[in-house]
């Protein structure tokens, strides 16, 4: 009995000087995928069924295996990168642009002789015809009337008294234009907006005619203001 015990303790302390080595944890096991029967049954009829239970009496058995499907992972989505934006097309080196800037134009306020007062865009104002006695130039009588005078131009160009017809005139007369004033850029670019106000205001009341010139008359309003005035 005693050296049963002796054994024992020689096995334990020979036990405790072994070094302990350190156990790998197992790895995961990959799940098996379920598989599903199928049965593929005959009748008499020599008919072809698939079924997850036996066939029925009378009919030819066949029995497979199959892996069951599974859906698919759900796909991640793919963050969309925006596109940098274009970069403006460079000028070729060497190549110079160049920018022409129209000058503003000028307006012009005329005066009729009744004192109304239109804009032009120059200072000829609108021609009229008027006799040559409203402008201080004599009327001679007709050439009959001047007996010696003819052959005398001297005499025709500053005729007696009695030769004149006043102030009635029986002679020509000259075509003249209405007389004219450069308006300032300020005053130019209050009419100019004056003038779409007015083109807008008749538009709700024109007839579709009229509209097509309403029209044509902004665009070139806008256009003016865009160039001389730095916009509308």
């Amino acid at each position: 009995m005693r050296a049963v015990f002796v054994l024992a303790i020689c096995v334990l302390a020979f036990a405790g000087s072994v070094p302990a080595q350190t156990v790998a944890p197992a790895a995961p096991v990959a799940p098996v995928a379920a598989t599903v029967t199928v049965y593929r049954c005959t009748d008499a009829g020599g008919m072809v069924s698939y079924s997850s239970t036996p066939c029925a009496a009378g009919s030819k058995q066949q029995i497979r295996s199959s892996v069951r499907p599974v859906d698919a992972p759900p796909r991640l989505a793919v963050p969309q990168v925006a596109s940098p934006p274009a970069k403006p097309e460079a000028a070729p080196q060497g190549v110079q642009r160049t920018v022409y800037l129209v000058p503003p134009r000028p307006m012009f306020e005329c005066t009729t002789p009744d004192g109304k007062r239109y804009t032009s865009d120059d200072d000829r104002g609108n021609p009229r015809w008027v006799p040559l006695w409203t402008l201080g130039y004599p009327t001679v009588r007709p050439t009959s009337s001047l007996g010696s005078n003819i052959g005398h131009p001297e005499r025709v160009m500053h005729p007696h008294p009695r030769d004149v017809n006043w102030p009635v005139a029986t002679g020509g007369g000259t075509w003249i234009r209405d007389a004219c004033v450069q308006l300032p850029p300020a005053d130019v670019c209050a009419r100019l907006r004056d003038r779409r106000d007015a083109i807008r205001t008749r538009f709700f009341n024109a007839q579709e005619k009229e509209r097509d010139t309403l029209r044509i008359e902004e665009r070139s309003v806008n256009a003016r203001l865009d160039n001389d005035c730095g916009g509308h």
